[in-house]
Formats: structure tokens, C-alpha cells, sequence
């Protein structure tokens, strides 16, 4: 996988199936793939466009004839789940409505819908990335207005206590804090520890009072 999909959507298999654009499910069985649509590749080649600029034109062009979605989608019980697994490209979800007219359109034909934002680990574990990071799974959350979860993935490519360590700190100025002076940071953490526990043996022994 590289920054970009080469491949435009897909919708993946029965009980998992997938909306998306990258060539990892390339051997995977699907349950449609929108490739019989519409490409990137044919895109790029005939209309001289980049990864990005080809992925927006296959959004659009999706967007122009959602009967074919909606064909696909039929063929699937109310009670059968679909992952959609769609482009990662940010400029889709912040500075264009694309995702959201089609999370819109899902919707207005009774697809229930909840978003999964995935965050690559090996960028969790660095302080301003991991901020960086937030602050665009936040973009999408506020951009498609769903049911949002956060999910890292990757956990097995990065150290699991510098991972915990990350996501132990309690603010993202204490993140930030923790790049330049790792030491007070730690302090920091170590302290807000103790005030909690602290806290928390207090409300203790109230309620047994």
C-alpha cells in the first residue's frame, strides 16, 4: 500500500463487505467492486489527472450514478453488516462534501451507518503526529456527523510502552510538553497519576462515611 490508491472503491464480501480504493483487497473476494464502474488508472491515463485529483473525479463520478450502488446494495438483507471501506485521502472528508453526500445518500435509503476512523500506530507513538492525527479523525467526525470510533491499527510495527506512554498523557499540551522536555513530562504524568489516585481513595472514603 502507498500513500494513494490505485484502484478507486470496493465493497467487500457478505457479512463483511467493503467500499474502498486500495489494491491490498485486490485478492480478496469482494461483494462488488466498483472497478466495473469506474477505475483510477483509466482515469489518470485518459484525463491526465494525479492520485488525488483521479480519486475526487471517481468520487464524483460514483456520486453521478449511485443506481449502480444502489443495484448492489439490494442484493443484501437488512440484517447483513457492510464494511465500507473507503479512500484515506483527508481532502474527501474536510475540504469537499463527497463522503458526505454519499454518507447522506446511504442514509435517506436506510443504510445505518457508523464511521471507524483507522490510525496507523507507528503514528501514535510520535507526539505531534499523533495530534496531527486526532485532529484530522476529529475533521471527519465533525465533516460526516456519524457514530464515530477511533481504532488504531499496526499495534504489532511499534513499542508497546512507548505506545502506552503516548496514550497516557491527559492533554495535548502535555503531549506537546513531552517532545521537548520528555523528563518534566514524565513528572507531569507521574503527578496527574497521583492527583487521581488521590481523587479517587477521597470518593472512597466518603462513601463508606
Amino acid at each position: 500500500d502507498g500513500p494513494y490508491f490505485n484502484q478507486t472503491l470496493h465493497l467487500a464480501t457478505a457479512t463483511v463487505s467493503v467500499l474502498a480504493g486500495g489494491s491490498s483487497l485486490a485478492d480478496h473476494k469482494v461483494a462488488f467492486d466498483v472497478r466495473e464502474l469506474i477505475t483510477l488508472d483509466d482515469v489518470m491515463e485518459e484525463l491526465e489527472l494525479g492520485p488525488n485529483g483521479g480519486l475526487l473525479y471517481c468520487m464524483e463520478y460514483l456520486l453521478e450514478n449511485l443506481e449502480w450502488l444502489k443495484d448492489e446494495l439490494d442484493q443484501y438483507g437488512d440484517d447483513e453488516y457492510l464494511i465500507l471501506d473507503c479512500p484515506g485521502q483527508i481532502e474527501l472528508y474536510s475540504h469537499v462534501p463527497v463522503m458526505r453526500t454519499l454518507t447522506d445518500t446511504l442514509q435517506s435509503w436506510g443504510v445505518k451507518l457508523c464511521g471507524v476512523y483507522l490510525i496507523d500506530a507507528t503514528f501514535a507513538a510520535d507526539p505531534q503526529k499523533f495530534i496531527a492525527g486526532s485532529l484530522l479523525s476529529l475533521s471527519a467526525m465533525v465533516q460526516l456527523e456519524l457514530p464515530h470510533i477511533n481504532v488504531l491499527t499496526k499495534c504489532d510495527m511499534v513499542d508497546e510502552e512507548e505506545l502506552e506512554r503516548v496514550l497516557d498523557f491527559e492533554s495535548a499540551s502535555m503531549l506537546l510538553d513531552s517532545a521537548n522536555d520528555p523528563v518534566s513530562a514524565s513528572d507531569a504524568i507521574t503527578g496527574a497519576s497521583r492527583i487521581s489516585s488521590g481523587a479517587e481513595a477521597a470518593a472512597e472514603e466518603e462513601d463508606e462515611d
